[in-house]
């Protein structure tokens, strides 16, 4: 390491540096400032106190009073039942999708699909339409004598969290189990092995790294999200929430206190993600998967009960996006809906709330050139041009997973708010965070890209004379173009969609139709949520279409 440490000194001094290692030097920077900067000062931040002091006090209170410790055994709680019930929808429907011939598999993944790639508050805010003391399905069940539990606190949360985060495992698990080799499970068979025994002896442990993969990121998404518990948690208060009361209270928030929660938030995610690494470092399994498994073939009384079970699953986890799109076409008045239908809803967004719209999609725009810009940069160097200095830069990429978009955005906020560099309040902050926070998407899916061509393309290039600049735009990029479009177009749906940070970094002229879906909710304006709420989801139903035509299958969603 300190010998390329002196090359690459030596060769600043000579002014021999190429186009690689200055790029590398500026995306270090970036992260450095927009990263790095902001995570240290709030880490700081939780150890001082209003006077510039050092100070252990936040800590202490938070350990101290049951009001603060207990929202972190609550968001623990929730994180580990929720990814519970997800192993337990994910990986069965992720079996029989795969092992059986169940009808519309294709419709099915589509609909599961769409259901990750929309935001968990827009589930919460259908929930409460079906779901709520006034929902169409509490009214219908009322009326039949039958009294159902409130959407509303713990359970509602986990019900939410659980159809929004199950696809994550679904997904990892459908995808493990179609690259197992069937000859692996053939002889077990042949060794006089049941079908369940099997499945628990062989099956089970040659993806269990894969299960685990799933469930960490089911269990990160449901610790770290604001949304949902925010908007039906009423009295289960929960960590993220807790979070922007303190960084946010109209009564005058303590941010030492927020920036201390919001450590032990990511210290948290931290540890589990360690932990589940080394978990799965010791149960790593390889296999050449020639012969992929059969699918077998059902008789028709268990195919139409299997494929009804699938079905009904997924509808149930599209349901919200249904039910957001319905009930923007409804009449309102105030807060409830009445008879008939009317475009009053859109023409009040439109007229009031233009400017959000506008903002969504123009930040995300600007957002997404620069992601792709840089991520295929930070994808051929780490990909390309292996060194020390590129798994740092592989590990900075991904650290934003790790932390929950409100902790980037107080961080964001607290570090450019004063000094030379006053950005908070400002449009660009939000476009930083969305690079920053979506980034992996493109990352990922153009270095998967990469891995399949050939290094002696670009070289043929530069030995013609071409610089290295030029051969990566027009040979190497050009190849790569169906996976930065597929990493792209996966950047722009979770980046329209983003709330998290977006709720702790608007201001009233930068606010996006996230921030303004829930306002609308708090504020009982369910027919303007529902339009707003629609908007995402065209636009993401379009994109995802967009999506699987130009991959054709070869990058995965997650």
């Amino acid at each position: 390491m300190i010998k390329k440490k002196g090359k690459l000194v030596n060769r600043m001094r000579k002014g021999q540096m190429d186009f690689w290692d200055i790029s590398k030097i500026m995306i270090f920077i970036m992260f450095f400032v927009f990263l790095i900067f902001p995570f240290g000062k709030l880490f700081a931040s939780s150890f001082f106190d209003y006077d510039g002091n050092f100070t252990l006090e936040n800590f202490k209170t938070f350990f101290s009073y049951k009001y603060y410790y207990e929202t972190l055994f609550r968001s623990l709680k929730v994180a580990l039942i929720t990814t519970l019930c997800s192993v337990l929808v994910g990986v069965p429907l992720a079996y029989i999708t795969t092992r059986f011939n169940v009808w519309g598999k294709r419709i099915v993944n589509v609909m599961i699909v769409m259901s990750l790639m929309s935001p968990p508050f827009i589930g919460a805010y259908s929930w409460i339409m079906l779901l709520g003391r006034n929902g169409v399905v509490t009214n219908f069940l009322t009326k039949l004598g039958l009294n159902v539990p409130s959407i509303y606190g713990y359970f509602g949360i986990i019900l939410v969290f659980t159809l929004k985060l199950y696809p994550y495992v679904y997904l990892y698990v459908k995808g493990a189990l179609e690259g197992i080799d069937a000859s692996l499970e053939e002889a077990a068979e042949n060794l006089g092995m049941s079908k369940w025994r099997r499945i628990m002896t062989v099956t089970f442990p040659v993806i269990l790294p894969t299960i685990a993969a799933g469930a960490i990121m089911v269990f990160m998404s449901s610790l770290a999200d604001f949304g949902t518990p925010m908007l039906i948690g009423e009295g289960y208060k929960v960590l993220p929430v807790l979070v922007y009361e303190e960084f946010m209270s109209e009564m005058g928030g303590n941010p030492g206190l927020a920036s201390a929660l919001s450590i032990i938030i990511v210290s948290c995610s931290l540890i589990v993600l360690l932990y589940q690494k080394r978990v799965v470092d010791k149960k790593q399994y390889f296999m050449s998967s020639l012969r992929p498994p059969k699918v077998e073939e059902l008789s028709l009384i268990p195919r139409i009960l299997m494929s009804l079970l699938v079905f009904t699953i997924s509808t149930i986890t599209f349901l919200p996006q249904i039910v957001v799109v319905f009930t923007s076409f409804l009449k309102t008045s105030g807060p409830m809906f009445t008879s008939g239908f009317s475009l009053d809803s859109y023409r009040t967004i439109f007229y009031k709330l233009g400017r959000n719209i506008t903002n969504t999609f123009t930040y995300s725009t600007v957002a997404i050139i620069v992601i792709i810009i840089v991520g295929i940069i930070i994808a051929y160097l780490i990909t390309k041009r292996r060194s020390k200095s590129s798994e740092v830069l592989d590990i900075l990429v991904m650290f934003p997973y790790v932390i929950p978009g409100a902790v980037l955005g107080i961080g964001l906020s607290m570090a450019f708010k004063s000094g030379p560099l006053v950005l908070t309040g400002t449009p660009i902050i939000m476009i930083i965070a969305y690079v920053i926070r979506k980034m992996p998407y493109t990352v990922r899916s153009s270095s998967a890209m990469l891995q399949q061509v050939d290094q002696s393309v670009e070289e043929a290039s530069i030995n013609l004379g071409v610089s290295p600049m030029k051969s990566f735009f027009n040979v190497t990029a050009r190849l790569m173009l169906p996976g930065i479009i597929s990493g792209a177009i996966l950047s722009w749906i979770s980046t329209i969609n983003e709330l998290s940070s977006s709720i702790m970094l608007y201001t009233g002229k930068t606010a996006t139709i996230s921030v303004a879906i829930y306002t609308e909710v708090v504020r009982a304006s369910f027919g303007t949520a529902a339009a707003l709420a629609s908007i995402l989801t065209v636009a993401t139903i379009l994109s995802f279409i967009l999506f699987s035509v130009i991959s054709k299958g070869k990058v995965s969603v997650v």
